[in-house]
This record gives structure tokens, C-alpha cells and sequence, in this order.
């Protein structure tokens, strides 16, 4: 591997794992799994793609914050991120939005189909619709447990690795921290609305 691709792949693979640090410590987060051209063995991968799997009623704003900080990582390298977002029975619901601000009517240029309807939800489904096929058979899952699907490089093996090291590990929340940073959560989106 020559020192350009390995620092491209380095850069793609160090934000998916600061990504899915954050993202497994979210309530309503079920499943997250790596796809797309980071898993050949591709010289040069433009972005890295992930399957983020929600439960009915996840609140998508710090998911979304933290899919805006994984592509925001990758901009420096000229590379991005989609964060494709699947319910807890494999069907397709869209990306994570793109704006800080996510409601109707805000932006002309949201092509989102129901922009608003769920916060925080890009619902391009006519830009982009990864197969049914990929959606309930992911590649790789990385978390909650590692299930191959394929044979990764060896740079995202050492990523499951990290990611699963005992200090790695994503803590489950307890109920008690679920409530407290579900009421953070609140008091924070009230001064939002407040604000604006």
C-alpha cells in the first residue's frame, strides 16, 4: 500500500470510528454498518458510507449533528460521508439532513420528499436509494456485534479491532443517563426555539 492510499483509507477509516464511537452511544440506535468502496480494496475511496439502524422513535438530531462531524472531517481530505438511515425491520428511510436547522419550508433547495415530517430525516428517496438487498444484508456490521459478510482489507479489520477493544467500547447507557440526557436534550432544543 503506497503512502497516498494509506492515508486516504486512514482518514476515511478514523472518521467512521470516531463516528461510530458517538453514534453507538445514541438512544434509539440499533445497528450501524460499513459499506460502499471502503470495503474493496480500492486505492483512493471517495467517501465512506454507513448503515445507521433506528429505532421507530429515535430522536435524529444528535445523529444527524454527528454525520454533519463525520463529513465536516472529511472535507480537508476532499472525501465525504453518507450516513443512510434504516428502521429496526431493514426498510430504507434516507440519509441523515445535511442542515443545522431542519424544518418545512426553510430551504428551497431541500429535495428532501417530506422535509420536516421527521427531523433530522433526508428522505431523497429520488436521488438515491441504496438496494433493498444492501439495507437487510449489510456487508459488515460493525456494532452492536461484528458480523462479516465479506472479506475486508486488512485497514477495516484494524478498525473492528479498535472499535471492539475493551476501552473502545462504546457504554450503553443506563435509564438513569438515557433520562438525564433526554432532558439536556429538551432544555437545549427549548433555548434553540427560544433563540430563534
Amino acid at each position: 500500500m503506497n503512502e497516498g492510499r494509506a492515508n486516504v483509507r486512514d482518514a476515511l477509516l478514523e472518521a467512521a470510528f470516531l463516528f461510530v464511537q458517538s453514534a453507538a452511544q445514541l438512544a434509539g440506535v440499533r445497528r450501524i454498518a460499513l459499506v460502499g468502496s471502503i470495503l474493496r480494496d480500492r486505492r483512493s475511496p471517495k467517501d465512506v458510507d454507513l448503515i445507521v439502524y433506528i429505532a421507530d422513535d429515535a430522536d435524529l438530531e444528535d445523529l444527524a449533528w454527528a454525520a454533519r462531524r463525520l463529513q465536516g472531517r472529511l472535507q480537508s481530505q476532499n472525501r465525504g460521508a453518507d450516513v443512510f438511515l434504516a428502521d429496526e425491520h431493514g426498510r430504507y428511510l434516507g440519509r441523515t439532513c445535511p442542515w443545522k436547522s431542519c424544518q418545512p419550508g426553510l430551504r428551497v433547495s431541500c429535495d428532501a420528499l417530506h422535509c420536516g415530517r421527521r427531523r433530522h430525516l433526508h428522505d431523497d428517496l429520488g436521488t438515491i436509494r441504496p438496494a433493498d438487498s444492501l439495507i437487510a444484508a449489510p456487508p459488515l456490521d460493525l456494532w452492536p456485534v461484528v458480523v462479516r459478510r465479506c472479506r475486508p482489507p486488512a485497514d477495516v479489520e484494524r478498525l473492528i479491532s479498535r472499535l471492539h477493544e475493551p476501552h473502545n467500547r462504546p457504554v450503553e447507557p443506563s435509564a438513569a443517563s438515557r433520562a438525564l440526557a433526554g432532558r439536556a436534550h429538551r432544555e437545549r432544543h427549548a433555548a434553540r426555539q427560544g433563540a430563534d
